[in-house]
């Protein structure tokens, strides 16, 4: 027997005799060698950092890096825009972790994957959860590169990271989601905007599974329900983040509009290009943001 087989028996025994879940188990193997390789540093503020929005990252001080494949448990982005790299330091005052790219259920991952970041940020003591995204504008009074403030959102990725045994350690069996969006983060974000004298909007996100772009049939679908924007991740990451008790604040930039009645091909390249165009606005709200929590 191999001594990595040998290792991975002795890990699984240990598991068993003390009762542990996978999951929790994990979780804190992320989190130690984390602490271990940040020095025991503990953030107070997670980011998830999405397409194209990446550049935020640049800006935190005295930033330690480390790649997602170093990290036990963690998996590996495979998104051409997307970093794949955990980023800590300071922010606007405050200690910070980000996530520089996310995984999507298109990328084949498991929803235990790619909410699995969300567990270790709060192992690590993080108490808020900012998620930004770039997303398709279904409201017709949105444009291209509008700011969004996510007040709500709707789960039509058709499954729930929560399904399954519930490990009170994690979070409460039914988590209540009255309020996934927290109302005094928004009210924060609305008050910075206005001193950054920005311009941003409130609405729904409806989130999918992706990879593929909407049909006009599912646009108007969607806009009907009440959303106003379409994307392609963090409502299953949102859920997790309650559940563990998490504040959170979304952003999202509009990339594209999914008008129903004036719909034409989208390039993958057009979106990042705008996201990136959008990106130092996003960063300058978020800054004033961070430092007024």
């Amino acid at each position: 027997m191999s001594s990595k087989s040998i290792a991975l028996k002795s890990k699984a025994q240990k598991r068993k005799a003390q009762n542990l879940p996978a999951l929790l188990e994990e979780t804190r193997e992320a989190a130690d060698f984390l602490k271990k390789k940040t020095g025991g540093f503990t953030p107070q503020i997670g980011m998830i950092l999405g397409t194209g929005l990446g550049a935020l990252a640049a800006k935190i001080s005295s930033k330690q890096e480390i790649s997602y494949q170093e990290i036990p448990h963690f998996a590996s982005s495979t998104v051409k825009s997307h970093a794949g790299k955990l980023g800590f330091g300071e922010l606007a005052g405050k200690k910070v972790m980000a996530m520089e790219g996310r995984f999507h259920m298109y990328e084949g991952f498991s929803l235990a994957q790619v909410t699995f970041p969300v567990r270790v940020m709060k192992a690590l003591g993080v108490k808020t959860l900012i998620v930004s995204n770039a997303s398709g504008g279904l409201n017709p009074q949105y444009q291209k590169g509008d700011l969004v403030i996510v007040t709500d959102h709707i789960n039509f990725t058709g499954f729930n990271p929560l399904i399954g045994p519930n490990h009170e350690s994690l979070g409460p069996r039914f988590p209540d989601m009255s309020e996934p969006y927290a109302k005094r983060l928004i009210a924060l974000t609305e008050q910075a905007a206005l001193d950054e004298k920005l311009t941003v909007r409130k609405g729904v996100y409806i989130g999918v599974t992706g990879p593929n772009l909407e049909t006009a049939a599912e646009y108007r679908m969607m806009r009907l329900w009440g959303a106003d924007l379409v994307g392609m991740s963090t409502v299953n990451e949102v859920i997790v983040a309650r559940h563990a008790g998490l504040e959170v604040l979304g952003l999202s930039v509009v990339t594209d509009m999914g008008l129903p009645d004036a719909l034409h091909p989208v390039r993958i390249e057009e979106i990042i290009q705008i996201a990136e165009s959008q990106g130092p606005k996003l960063d300058r709200l978020l800054e004033r943001v961070i430092g007024k929590m």
